[in-house]
């Protein structure tokens, strides 16, 4: 391991350590001084069993148990100027004579040198020391935790609305909670510390020390500063520029933690934007902002639902985008619960019939929704989705390229619909948790269902149903693909389970589904050949997923659907990952008819007959079509 350098001036410094970050240094001499005197000791709050750290190398001093050394501030002194530095020369006021040695230099024709500053002596830390300045930070620490958690909980309890603070009392508070987040960046710096052993890089982890960062030394105050607007706005400006700050210094720093922080940037981008009101360019500013942090957190934990859910609220006034994100944070490997409850919020005034800003197709799709979510308001149900149903053709066609989008957005949602949003009683939601061999299967090959589907289940199938046939009838618009691509990658996943598919086989269109693979295998370019895998880019390509493919990316039925390291290319900004590219349009028709080929692989509900190029259908699905041109 290499030697760390102590500096004269109190930092510890990295040498001999090129694959690190150049010139990180750990500043303990600038932690700011502690604004309470407290009797709390390190027992009570987080206690760090310090002997177990390392048995080997802790020095004398920790072996014993004794405590650590007081709180100080350590002082940091000028390096003294190397004996063979010269002061620099005073400037020569205008038009003064030049001195004689000046003149020997201006016809000197050799090229100017410089000396080399030597590097300031600096001693090596031992791990000992190292632990034992951690041990200082952490008892500093508590104590500055202690005071903020006994603070916050007096003054959340106070209900007193004549007990307001006055400025200086505000600025008190922020100090101490800057005070705190000052010692945990010093607990973060000295516990990664290139030198620290593992055991003590483990510290931060297994005492959640990112989570009590946030919870003690951000967020209850945010919270206590809510609470109090009006009157505190201008100090909840301050404290959330200054927690951005150190947020955003700790993604810089502390790397180990990197998820963490993107998160938390992501939450006061939020909370700056949600206290915006005067202003709506600095509001759409600090909308973006989160939703930068959000989409890289997502990116980072793809199946994690709390992620859709924050960027559903970022997402207004687009009630198809926020539906969309907020039915996808229910329906991912780690759905977020509490969106049961945020979701209502985009429910509630169409469900009442509120005066919206949303264009009447889009009322009616979201009130549909929001009555089969939320069981309320039967009677609106069967309008709502005529009305939708009546208008569906013409958006498309007067959205052009615009329903690109929209269409997955559409596409996904339905399928969250069919999914009970998440619900645990679902039937496909059952059928799903149970691996494809543990199915029950008669003898004769048929499934056998685990359990009837409820009411809500079957409107919202005949829903589905009824968006698919009337979306797959405009074969030949383009502008339909991105919405068949999400309901067939949808339907692909649900035929690997025997008891899900026979809740949707027998109303599927597996007809109108042929006849417009075949329409779209015609468009194809002249050569091309139909396969039923991923078809992968070359090998000196990075991937392009599509603009759904980022959007299907975590849900519970694109699980097998995406190749490993399909988005593994992170050099797609955020901005272009939904934008739409020509040479997108054939991909698209490769990944829709290879979806075809896979689910006719089984010869179950489509087929693929290799001489002449056709999909068609088994006999019990070869129904007479109207309005439908063979």
């Amino acid at each position: 391991m290499p030697q760390m350098p102590h500096c004269a001036t109190g930092r510890l410094a990295t040498t001999d350590t090129p694959n690190l970050r150049a010139m990180r240094t750990i500043s303990f001499c600038s932690r700011p001084p502690l604004l309470w005197d407290s009797d709390t000791k390190d027992g009570k709050l987080g206690d760090i069993s310090w002997e177990k750290i390392d048995d080997q190398s802790i020095d004398a001093h920790a072996a014993q148990n004794n405590p650590p050394p007081p709180y100080r501030k350590v002082p940091c002194p000028l390096p003294p100027y190397a004996p063979s530095d010269t002061p620099p020369s005073s400037p020569q006021p205008h038009g003064a004579p030049a001195k004689e040695h000046e003149s020997t230099v201006k016809h000197d024709d050799r090229e100017p040198t410089s000396k080399m500053m030597l590097q300031p002596e600096t001693r090596p830390i031992s791990h000992g020391q190292l632990v034992t300045e951690v041990k200082g930070i952490y008892a500093g620490l508590v104590m500055v935790e202690t005071k903020c958690i006994e603070v916050d909980n007096a003054q959340s309890s106070n209900t007193d609305a004549n007990s307001k603070l006055n400025n200086e009392q505000w600025q008190a508070l922020i100090a101490l909670h800057r005070t705190l987040l000052h010692e945990h960046h010093d607990f973060f710096l000295a516990s990664q510390h290139p030198s620290a052993s593992p055991a003590l890089r483990r510290l931060a982890s297994k005492y959640a020390m990112p989570a009590r960062m946030w919870r003690h030394g951000i967020h209850s105050f945010l919270k206590l500063l809510r609470h109090r607007l009006p009157a505190s706005l201008e100090h909840m400006l301050t404290f959330l520029y200054l927690a951005y700050s150190m947020m955003a210094l700790l993604y810089e720093t502390v790397p180990a933690f990197e998820d963490t922080w993107i998160e938390c940037l992501g939450d006061l981008g939020r909370y700056r934007m949600a206290i915006e009101d005067d202003d709506i360019r600095d509001r759409e500013v600090w909308t973006g902002v989160s939703r930068h942090w959000y989409n890289k957190a997502s990116d980072k934990s793809p199946t994690t639902g709390r992620l859709y859910h924050h960027l559903a609220i970022l997402a207004r006034p687009n009630a198809l985008q926020q539906l969309y994100y907020y039915t996808k944070s229910l329906c991912v490997p780690i759905p977020f619960s509490s969106a049961r409850e945020s979701i209502m919020t985009l429910f509630n005034p169409v469900l009442s019939n509120s005066p919206t800003r949303l264009a009447p197709v889009d009322a009616d799709f979201v009130r549909s929704h929001g009555i089969l979510f939320s069981k309320k308001s039967w009677g609106q149900l069967k309008e709502s989705m005529d009305s939708f149903m009546g208008q569906l053709d013409g958006t498309i066609a007067r959205l052009a390229k615009r329903w690109l989008k929209s269409g997955y957005f559409i596409g996904i949602s339905a399928g969250c619909s069919l999914l009970g949003y998440g619900a645990e009683s679902n039937v496909l939601m059952r059928a799903m948790s149970r691996k494809p061999e543990e199915s029950d299967v008669a003898m004769d090959g048929s499934t056998i269902s685990e359990a009837a589907p409820d009411e809500t289940f079957d409107i919202a199938l005949t829903f589905a149903v009824r968006i698919i046939e009337a979306v797959v009838r405009r074969w030949g618009d383009t502008n339909t693909l991105p919405f068949l691509h999400t309901i067939l990658v949808f339907m692909s996943h649900m035929t690997r389970y025997p008891a899900a598919i026979s809740h949707l086989e027998k109303v599927y269109p597996w007809k109108l589904t042929s006849l417009m693979l075949n329409s779209l295998l015609v468009s194809c370019e002249p050569g091309y050949k139909v396969q039923s895998h991923f078809r992968l880019p070359e090998k000196d390509q990075l991937p392009r997923p599509l603009p759904e493919d980022f959007a299907m990316r975590g849900l519970l039925y694109a699980e097998y659907y995406f190749p490993n390291d399909w988005f593994r290319n992170d050099k797609i900004d955020e901005d272009k990952k939904y934008f739409e590219l020509a040479s997108m349009l054939e991909e698209r028709k490769d990944r829709i008819l290879t979806l075809g080929s896979k689910i006719a692989t089984s010869g179950t509900w489509l087929l693929w007959d290799e001489e002449t190029s056709q999909f068609s259908v088994p006999e019990k699905y070869d129904i007479e079509l109207e309005d439908v041109p063979i």
